[in-house]
């Protein structure tokens, strides 16, 4: 033999020429799918190889961890058998090593791997019944539906099972698609509970089994049953109109309650009638009156059905008689006839000698009669006895007369045979009782100015109410009082207020009597103790304690937490001081409030020391534990205001303009420094016109101060503007602007509050001065104006820059409270300043803006509903001012 020295090299052994060990095939193949967890893992080769170098070194396979198994050879073929089933749903990787070699000991030239992955497990997803499902058919067919599809040979009567306890329930198991039915070869049982199960030896296609057994449990619903009928079973005396009526303990399908499965029978004779269904409960409603004194059967059979389908589990039968034909009578009265000191209260009853129809007992069938006069009242049925309750007490002393007809019947319609007739006289007097006090006998902790009352049982004579039977005393002590009565009540006003934790005993004697003249029957006694002194407290002051920037004419309050003597409320016991020096001043009482009324205004920016001592004391006379003190604070002194000029609006040097019909200046006039031709849309008060238009009519109210030349439509006798004295004015006008404008200025007055931001809308501010660098705005909500009650306060807002009051889609205002004045509130504007462009709105003050004022805008100059308010004034120290429709009432 020649010996190639080629090709397989990774041995001790020359190749023998054209062989070569190599892997030709696996089970499973590469990259196969769904391989049962059970798979015997095989590797074929090209050859036959040495059975000693085919082990568990070169034949591996991998999983998550490696792989134990027993490896076997035949043939060609090598044969890994895993100790354990492969896990569900994994991928595996098989490995020959070169360790694997053939007959001459030729090794495979490289390892040869390969993968392969797992079948999932399979498992129950839905179930019907489901577990724990109750009330569930007796013809129930049981099924499990699965992940996915199963191997049919798999599902059997022993991979699953219905069991009731220990006992298998014989039926049948088929398997479609991936739903496995066991249907029961009879009806289960009613009202049980039962358990099925798929065991592990259910299967996928694929071999894989379940995880675990699947078991659950259901129970099956209640058979349908009779609870009560009406009549019940063997009664007597029927009505001969009786509606006969069953009540099952279930719903029922009342498609299966019909004239056949309901029946009634005299003798063998069947009766018409018709069936009835509603909730629970059946009825038979005879066509015609039952047959006096005679037997019925009743029967419900088998074919009744609950809702769920189920049947009764045997024929209900009950029987009953009909009453005899005998005619009803009354056997007893209450009162008997001819009864006397029948009670003024009582209730009239009459008992018959058999059940009757209560539809024939009536006010037309029972009466009770006072003479002619019928007496009103309720009657009511019970058993075999009709009673009547008068509407109101019978009259004492008098005679009744009381009245069944024949009208009144029994349960076969037979009425009495006549009418039934009774008389009785009510007791001659009634003695009053008292029924309730208020306070209750032996109460305590009652208030110290109680009113004490008493009420009866009936009206009684106001004449006999009075000081002598009517007492309250504390020991031997009496109390003295006003007493009154109203309707039954009788009350008792003591004239001062009671003593703390006393006793007291009230009585009424048997001297009070009704309006029949009758007392009460023995003297009425209880007994009551009023509260313990408590120390009254302050419980609020106004200001309260260390409050600052209080106004100067306030009146200081301090309110107690119980009424209090006035008596000791005064100027000694309530005082207020300034350091050392007592403020002259005037104290009042009312409704638990003490009141220091200043006799003039406090001094501003000052500490006040208000006191009120341990001597005053409540109505029941206890004082005050400790002298109550608090402080408080004036205000500083407002700026007063400075400025008044005849001018609504001033243009500066540069005009002023309208726009709209709607414009008005009321109270002032308007003036300019420029041209009378750059005031546009304006006539005034002397009938001089300024460029007006159809569409631009400005009313003022006052003159129009402007420089030359004179308007060219003016009134008799004009024009009177445009001329060197109109001129003159103007500039005056202009020149107390400017100096007003700077004796406002940050430099002229500085130390403003400074706000958190520039939005002014949304805050309640106090009068002082308010300073921005930059701008401030009332865009969101509307600003509130605080006075404090003080009507000199002012206010004034410095703005480096712009002021904007409104946005350009919605108006916003100023509102002023507590004695603000518009008069008083100045706006120091140092570019420009923008009153509600969109229009509308309510502005407050005097403005005065170095670059213009802008005063709704020229989209309203149609608009005949929406109106801009300034009360103040609009004046622009150099540019224009501009307005659209706008009112502006100048402060006086």
């Amino acid at each position: 033999m020649v010996a190639l020295i080629a090709g397989c090299v990774k041995d001790e052994f020359p190749e023998i020429t054209g062989v070569c060990p190599e892997v030709v095939s696996t089970s499973p193949v590469d990259l196969a799918t769904g391989v049962s967890p059970s798979k015997v893992i095989t590797v074929t080769f090209n050859e036959p190889m040495n059975p000693a170098t085919i082990t568990a070194i070169s034949f591996t396979i991998l999983g998550l961890s490696p792989v134990a198994g027993t490896i076997t050879y035949s043939g060609n073929t090598a044969s890994f058998t895993p100790t354990n089933p492969l896990a569900s749903n994994i991928t595996y990787t098989g490995r020959i090593t070169t360790a694997a070699k053939d007959m001459m000991g030729n090794a495979i030239q490289e390892d040869y791997v390969w993968t392969f992955s797992t079948d999932a497990t399979p498992a129950v997803t839905l179930t019907s019944p489901f577990t724990n499902e109750g009330g569930v058919l007796l013809n129930k067919v049981i099924s499990a539906q699965f992940s996915m599809p199963m191997a049919p040979a798999t599902l059997n009567a022993t991979t699953f099972t219905l069991k009731l306890g220990t006992v298998p329930v014989l039926g049948t198991v088929s398997y479609s698609g991936t739903t496995v039915l066991f249907t029961p070869t009879s009806n289960l049982l009613p009202d049980v509970q039962y358990t099925a199960t798929i065991t592990t030896g259910a299967k996928s296609l694929a071999g894989m089994p379940m995880a675990a057994d699947y078991v659950w449990t259901f129970s099956t619903g209640q058979v349908p049953a009779v609870l009560s009928t009406d009549p019940l079973n063997n009664a007597t005396s029927v009505a001969f109109n009786k509606i006969v009526s069953a009540k099952f303990n279930m719903a029922m399908d009342p498609l299966s309650l019909i004239g056949t499965t309901f029946t009634i029978k005299q003798g063998t004779i069947p009766v018409l009638g018709t069936v009835t269904y509603n909730g629970t409960d059946l009825f038979f409603i005879p066509s015609g009156n039952l047959m006096p004194a005679t037997e019925y059967t009743a029967t419900i059979n088998t074919n009744a059905k609950s809702s769920g389908g189920i049947s009764m589990a045997a024929d209900y039968v009950w029987k009953f008689t009909t009453a005899l034909a005998t005619a009803p009578a009354v056997t007893l009265t209450s009162p008997v006839n001819l009864a006397v000191n029948v009670p003024v209260d009582k209730i009239v009853t009459a008992t018959f000698s058999m059940l009757m129809d209560p539809l024939t007992l009536n006010g037309s069938t029972v009466t009770l009669f006072r003479g002619t006069t019928k007496v009103e009242g309720t009657i009511t049925y019970n058993g075999d006895v009709v009673s009547f309750l008068p509407s109101s007490d019978l009259l004492p002393g008098t005679e009744y007369t009381a009245t069944i007809t024949t009208g009144a019947k029994n349960l076969a319609g037979i009425g009495i045979a006549a009418n039934y007739i009774w008389k009785f006289t009510t007791v001659s007097t009634v003695a009053p009782a008292v029924i309730s006090t208020n306070p209750l006998n032996l109460a305590t902790g009652v208030a110290l100015n109680k009113i004490v009352t008493a009420k009866f049982s009936m009206l009684m004579d106001p004449l006999t109410l009075n000081g002598s039977t009517f007492t309250l005393y504390r020991g031997t002590t009496k109390v003295d009082g006003t007493i009154t009565y109203n309707g039954d009540d009788i009350s008792f006003l003591p004239l001062v207020n009671l003593l703390p934790g006393t006793e007291y005993t009230a009585t009424i004697t048997t001297g009070a009597l009704n309006l029949a003249g009758v007392g009460i029957a023995a003297n009425y006694i209880w007994k009551f103790t009023t509260e313990s002194a408590v120390a009254p407290t302050i419980i609020a002051t106004n200001p309260i304690n260390l409050t600052t920037g209080v106004v100067l004419n306030k009146v200081v309050t301090a309110t107690f937490s119980v009424p209090m003597d006035p008596l000791t409320i005064t100027g000694t016991s309530f005082t207020l001081y300034n350091g050392t020096t007592q403020v002259n001043g005037a104290v009042t009482y009312a409704n638990t409030v003490a009141y220091f009324t200043p006799s003039a205004d406090l001094l501003p920016n000052t500490e006040y020391t208000a006191t009120v001592s341990n001597s005053v004391k409540n109505v029941a006379g206890t004082a005050m534990l400790n002298t109550h003190i608090w402080k408080f604070t004036t205000k500083t002194v407002a700026v007063e205001p400075l400025f008044s000029s005849i001018f609504g609006s001033f243009g500066g040097i540069s005009g002023i303009t309208n726009q709209g019909i709607y414009t008005v200046i009321n109270n002032g006039s308007i003036g300019t420094t420029a041209a009378s031709t750059l005031v546009t849309g304006f006539h005034d008060s002397t009938g001089d016109k300024y460029t007006e238009t159809p569409l631009n009519i400005g009313d003022v109210k006052g003159r129009i101060y402007t420089d030359a030349p004179a308007p060219v439509i003016f009134a008799a006798g004009g024009p009177y503007g445009g001329n060197a004295t109109t001129m003159a004015i103007a500039q005056e006008g202009l020149l107390a602007a400017r100096n007003f404008y700077n004796s406002i200025s940050p430099a002229s007055k500085p130390g403003g509050i400074t706000l958190d931001n520039a939005e002014l809308g949304g805050r309640t501010l106090a009068p002082g001065i308010y300073a921005s660098g930059s701008t401030y705005n009332i865009t969101t909500v509307d600003l509130t104006l605080d006075a404090q009650d003080d009507p000199n306060a002012v206010w004034i807002f410095q703005t480096g820059s712009a002021l904007t009051v409104g946005t350009p889609t919605g108006a916003r205002s100023v509102i002023l409270i507590n004695g603000a004045q518009a008069k008083n509130v100045y706006w120091y504007v140092g570019t420009t300043a923008v009153i509600n462009y969109a229009g509308g709105g309510t502005m407050v003050g005097t403005i005065i803006a170095e670059l213009g004022v802008t005063l709704s805008s020229p989209g309203n100059s149609t608009n005949t509903t929406v109106q801009t308010v300034l009360n103040g004034r609009a004046i622009s120290l150099v540019s224009a001012v501009t307005m659209v429709n706008t009112i502006i009432n100048v402060p006086q």
